[in-house]
């Protein structure tokens, strides 16, 4: 890439201010970006023979404009200012027909190509839409329904005089289980595109007058997508690639002949990515490990050059970049989701720069992560806010509830059918029920969705994203999801975890599937432990098929639904999701000494927990049914090994919860002989 100084990206981003000379319609922000460009390549996309093929910015306009005129046709019967349903995948035509929505007089209502039919039906019916434009053949709505076949045979209506609304809605990704329409006009949008005037002051790269070939991965339904990638980079005159379908093979095709320099998407992107990586270099033996952990180290500053040998040179992290997304990647950023620390530095290491970025659908995009240094980027910080944005922590505190304010916040929202104002406070911040955090340099960081959340014993937060990325990486585990179901009669969570497995798994693979979750289980500190683990017999619901609906995960647990669950047995959980306790078989030592060992624990739990030494059972839980904490676990632990002269491993701590498995432990430590003839 050509170096860019500040001062030139600043010349180039200063056409944004273009727009403040306007009224701010969503009219003006068309007709600034397709004035600016002409001739330059606005869209990137593949025959059916892979060959490439393209338009540019003066193309853009006159198709734009020609689809209008279709549209006045095929909408001749709908009042002006409508609602229109758009629910096509990213494809070169979805700029020009989102416009031309726009130009006709209506108002697009932005989703989900994949969107099931019943939910799509209630979009519309929220909405009031009187159309929608679909990928889907044979499917019937309350409302006309077309396909963009359909558009395109209709006769142009050569009559066909622009007459433009200004307002744009979005739907709610679905996490909290109501549906909510955002609804955006022309001014917040500019408001958007001005938010990028500060990005030269900490990037030369992540917007620049040179030549940038944005990946079109994100659908431009989501906030992220329609943002960024599409309304930022159009608005610049930068090329929008677009891949014949979204399935690995044609993004990886797509990056590379499309010459991808930029690629946004979420972290479920991200993580498949290193994941296939770390994958690949194990199925090729010990050498190519070691030599791709020293490029990941070297490249993220962990070793030195003589340290790392030829994995610091550029032929290999050349040669590495050729097997995944090519070498012309400059910039990337993860929105949408907690980024997992580990994909970051398999990322960064590969030698693509990888950000962390944070929006909502409410607000847009409001910052990113810019810095150059790597220590930085590998820190998951989300940046400083964008121009014209402003954060602070509910309570002037260093951590809790973000709450911000922009010039891009939605204009309206729509809540089971009727209009309200935007949801804001009396300064104009809007609270985002995520966790924030800012250090000293005035970085934020997301911990976490204030109602995902989950209390321990101790009163303390577990935040679920950081515990699910520990067992991602687990073999067979397609996604996973963290959940915490209250206990009854108590405040205190449960913390669970509720895998998807792949269509591969037979019974047989389970014992290794939770030996593998046992080992990264006891690696975690004893209050953030999972108390309980099952199987998701089917795939588990995503959000705009990006992140996991917890509620829905919650909602059946709490109340009991388990035909949808497995525990590690392959069986159904018992009521409630507790899988069934298996009895620690004793019968390798002695009855007398067994008894004996039992009833000296329970001795020392009743003291511990202040509890009656009646009231617990030989598979009573320490933490569950007595309600122990992690203090009250450690000094049982120590009390144990002083009563007994053993000492149980720290790698136990919190997977031994009941009477008979710390018995078990004990008389294991006391007799090892009895557990080799055990054993064999």
């Amino acid at each position: 890439m050509k170096p860019y100084t500040p001062e030139q990206c600043q010349a180039f981003l200063d056409s944004a201010k273009k727009l403040l000379d306007t009224n701010q319609t969503m009219q003006d922000i068309y007709e600034t970006l397709t004035s600016l460009h002409g001739d330059e390549t606005a869209a990137i996309y593949f025959d059916d023979d892979g060959k490439i093929q393209k338009y540019s910015y003066n193309e853009y306009k006159t198709k734009t404009f020609y689809l209008a005129q279709k549209l006045s046709t095929t909408l001749s019967g709908t009042p002006g200012g409508s609602v229109i349903g758009l629910k096509i995948h990213n494809c070169p035509e979805w700029p020009l027909l989102f416009w031309a929505i726009l130009m006709r007089g209506h108002k697009p209502l932005l989703i989900d190509a994949k969107l099931a039919h019943e939910n799509t039906q209630n979009l519309l019916n929220q909405a009031k839409a009187k159309a929608i434009i679909a990928n889907e053949s044979g499917e019937e709505y309350s409302v006309p329904c077309y396909r963009l076949i359909d558009i395109r045979s209709n006769e142009a209506n050569y009559n066909f005089i622009p007459s433009w609304d200004n307002k744009v809605m979005f739907c709610s990704s679905g996490t909290t289980g109501a549906v909510k329409l955002f609804v955006y006009d022309g001014k917040a949008l500019c408001g958007q595109i001005l938010a990028s005037l500060d990005i030269p002051q900490q990037s030369v790269t992540l917007m620049h007058p040179g030549k940038i070939n944005i990946l079109a991965m994100i659908p431009f339904h989501h906030v992220f997508g329609f943002m960024v990638v599409f309304l930022w980079y159009n608005f610049y005159g930068k090329a929008v690639v677009y891949p014949h379908s979204i399935n690995s093979r044609d993004l990886i095709y797509a990056c590379k002949k499309g010459k991808v320099t930029h690629i946004y998407s979420v972290p479920l992107f991200w993580d498949g990515i290193a994941q296939v990586v770390e994958r690949n270099a194990a199925i090729k033996g010990e050498d190519v490990q070691t030599t791709l952990r020293r490029l990941l180290d070297y490249n993220t500053g962990k070793i030195s050059k003589k340290e790392a040998g030829i994995a610091a040179s550029k032929f290999a992290r050349k040669h590495a970049q050729k097997k995944v997304l090519g070498t012309q990647v400059q910039y990337c950023i993860s929105g949408g989701g907690y980024l997992n620390p580990k994909t970051l530095m398999t990322i960064n290491g590969l030698g693509y720069p990888l950000y962390n970025g944070y929006g909502m659908t409410e607000l847009g995009i409001t910052s990113v992560e810019q810095s150059d240094r790597i220590k930085d980027r590998l820190r998951g910080s989300i940046g400083r806010p964008f121009h014209g944005v402003e954060y602070k922590i509910k309570g002037d505190g260093k951590q809790g509830e973000l709450l911000v304010k922009c010039a891009s916040v939605h204009t309206e929202r729509i809540i089971d059918g009727k209009i309200k104002p935007a949801d804001l406070d009396e300064n104009g911040f809007f609270a985002t029920g995520d966790i924030a955090e800012v250090d000293k340099r005035g970085r934020y960081y997301i911990r976490g969705r204030i109602k995902d959340v989950i209390i321990n014993a101790n009163g303390e937060n577990v935040y679920p994203d950081e515990l699910e990325i520990y067992f991602k990486n687990i073999h067979h585990v397609l996604q996973n999801v963290v959940v915490g179901i209250k206990e009854k009669d108590s405040t205190n969570e449960t913390i669970t975890l509720v895998l998807e497995l792949d269509n591969s798994v037979v019974k047989s693979d389970l014992e290794k599937i939770h030996a593998d979750f046992d080992a990264l289980n006891a690696s975690l500190p004893n209050e953030k432990k999972v108390k309980r683990a099952l199987i998701y017999k089917k795939q588990l619901p995503l959000a705009n098929q990006m992140k996991v609906k917890r509620y829905i995960i919650k909602e059946a647990l709490e109340k009991g639904n388990m035909s949808d669950f497995l525990d590690w047995s392959g069986e159904e959980p018992s009521e409630g999701g507790v899988s069934k306790r298996k009895a620690v078989d004793l019968s390798t030592f002695s009855e007398k000494e067994v008894r004996k060992t039992l009833d000296k624990i329970k001795e020392i739990w009743s003291k511990i927990l202040i509890v009656p030494a009646f009231k617990i059972e030989d598979n009573s839980d320490f933490e569950k049914d007595l309600g122990g904490d992690s203090m009250s676990y450690v000094a049982m632990v120590q009390d144990l090994n002083k009563e007994f002269k053993v000492t149980i491993p720290l790698e136990l701590y919190g997977n031994l919860l009941t009477v008979d498995s710390f018995a078990e432990e004990v008389l294991t430590l006391l007799h090892p002989k009895k557990k080799e003839k055990k054993s064999n």
